[in-house]
């Protein structure tokens, strides 16, 4: 089939065949922008440039012009617009008989598939007084770019927003405790050995010791501490001691439960700090008066004749606060161990429900060929955590089933509805149906998902804004992005990008093939054809009647491919 070609159309009087009757139209002097046509944000938008000849216009005639897109046996009337001569009283654009006028119609027709076959005409109602005379339709144009109308197509194959598991093989812990001592006292009483604190102490070092395939001992700190209301001097050496005996406990306890560690050890002569804590925690009467006074003094001396005298003010410090300075802190540095990627993958086909969500997320994420397998799993196992719901989401999207995908957003949604990667893939999902209102509310709580700037860029391409969908695709190599900056005339850009597509579709070939067109590079159209027709044969007919490639439909090598 051959495909026509757009020739510069214009409109003007052949003849007038008396001087009572309304002449026949011809398009010698009449453009129509864009030529051809070009569907943008689901409309075909036309505007029609043209100019009433000399001595045309009656003085006390009207014509109302009226475009009509003719396709697949039907019909769609865009706006029209009267014109009226110079002894008419109305409203209308008014045209001179004896010089003629130019004018300008716009029309908007909601874009179809079957557009791609059509013809542009121009229909006239020309009346003279109660007379109406027939003036002959004229085709100005014919066919309808739908490149833009890809953009729901390939919406499905843009990176979906993949809920990511919390999987660590290795997590850092650790657990404080403490041995308090008596005032001006460092050594180690019994009954600070059987308080609960210590019992923790101990305990965490058996565990270890017991689980050494799951726990691994890093290290013990031990921080000593004098509470500062002494003599610097005497607080020196004081946390010192206290450092030293509680460094000897800790040392027996490794010895007895055999365990081997690095242990750390240092003091503090006047823990202005701690105390400074506690007593902005405390429940003490002017407590921001005493931080304040204190705050005053840098000297050390200074500061305990200070705190000597709140003391006898304030009993609370006595009490409370300054006991529990006198202390050392022992922190226990450990890690838990996880599973390797062979013992999960290995625990996955021996029981999956041994497996935690995290490490069922985590396997997916690390073997990509079973993810459908793995995800369904998960989603079994743990009915309500929504990330698996997500994930099978993406993954139906990308197969092109998006009730499927709809669903499974549907129970993410149910349990986490302000989740941005649900959000992200509900976006998807509305701009695949065209429905631009409900994607825009979708990304407006997608701001933190990891694909956010595609999303942005798909929305702004289906409202028919380029250059500010090519704003946000820098980066992203996507069939989705490709044919933004295609859409935007950056054809050295779009190839580029689907150069670097990793999963190369029948799509980015035919897309490589519309860049091709754009450049008037023949060859570079056929073969990129030739590869899209491998992968997906359907496009043939298509490429047959897109008019991206009418440039091309007498090129023996085009011609061939048919």
């Amino acid at each position: 089939m051959k495909i026509k070609s757009f020739a510069s159309l214009a409109l003007a009087a052949l003849t007038i065949t008396s001087c009572s009757k309304m002449g026949e139209l011809s398009s010698d002097n009449f453009t129509v922008v864009p030529s051809p046509l070009e569907a943008v944000a689901d409309q075909v938008p036309v505007t029609i440039n043209g100019r009433f000849p000399e001595k045309y216009m009656k003085k006390k005639a009207t014509v109302t012009v009226t475009p009509v897109l003719r396709f697949a046996g039907k019909e769609i009337a865009g706006q029209p617009a009267t014109f009226q001569g110079e002894k008419v009283v109305g409203n209308n654009q008014e045209i001179s008989y004896k010089l003629g006028g130019n004018y300008v119609m716009r029309a908007n027709f909601p874009y179809e598939a079957d557009m791609a076959q059509s013809e542009l005409y121009l229909t006239f109602e020309a009346k003279k007084g109660n007379k109406t005379y027939d003036v002959p339709e004229v085709m100005v144009a014919t066919g309808v770019i739908s490149t833009s109308a890809l953009a729901k197509s390939v919406i499905t194959e843009t990176n979906g927003a993949v809920s990511t598991d919390a999987y660590q093989q290795t997590v850092k812990q650790s657990q404080q405790s403490q041995i308090k001592y008596l005032i001006n006292q460092s050594k180690v009483r019994l009954s600070e050995l059987k308080s609960a604190s210590i019992a923790e102490f101990v305990q965490i070092l058996r565990d270890i010791k017991a689980n050494q395939k799951g726990l691994a001992l890093e290290g013990i700190e031990i921080s000593a501490y004098a509470s500062p209301d002494g003599k610097q001097a005497f607080n020196e050496r004081l946390a010192e001691a206290r450092q030293n005996t509680s460094s000897e406990y800790v040392q027996k306890q490794l010895k007895e439960i055999e365990l081997s560690t690095n242990v750390d050890t240092k003091y503090t002569a006047e823990d202005w700090d701690g105390f400074k804590e506690l007593v902005a925690a405390s429940n003490i009467q002017d407590k921001e008066i005493i931080l304040r006074v204190l705050s005053m003094y840098s000297d050390p001396e200074e500061r305990e004749r200070q705190i000597k005298n709140i003391s006898a003010a304030y009993t609370e410090l006595v009490d409370e606060i300054l006991p529990e300075l006198r202390r050392a802190r022992l922190t226990v540095n450990y890690v838990l161990i996880g599973r390797t990627n062979a013992e999960i993958a290995q625990q996955y086909s021996a029981d999956a429900s041994k497996l935690s969500v995290e490490e069922l997320l985590y396997l997916a994420k690390i073997q990509p060929e079973n993810q459908q397998a793995i995800y369904t799993t998960a989603a079994k196992f743990f009915p309500n955590d929504y990330r698996a719901y997500n994930n099978l989401a993406i993954l139906a999207n990308k197969a092109g089933n998006i009730d499927e995908a709809k669903a499974f957003l549907a129970r993410a949604k149910a349990l986490n509805a302000n989740a941005p990667e649900v959000n992200a893939n509900l976006a998807i999902v509305a701009l695949a149906e065209g429905n631009t209102k409900a994607a825009e509310t979708f990304i407006g709580k997608a701001a933190n998902a990891t694909n956010y700037s595609e999303l942005v860029s798909a929305l702004q391409t289906q409202k028919g804004n380029y250059s500010a969908a090519a704003a946000s695709v820098k980066g992203i190599n996507t069939n989705a992005a490709a044919l933004t900056q295609i859409l935007n005339k950056d054809y050295t850009a779009a190839l580029a990008t689907l150069n670097a597509v990793t999963e190369k579709t029948a799509t980015t070939e035919y897309l490589k093939a519309i860049c091709g067109a754009r450049t008037n590079n023949v060859q570079a159209t056929v073969d990129a054809l030739k590869a899209a027709f491998a992968k997906d044969a359907s496009l043939k007919a298509r490429a047959q009647k897109d008019l991206e490639f009418a440039k091309f439909a007498d090129a023996a090598a085009f011609k061939a491919l048919f």
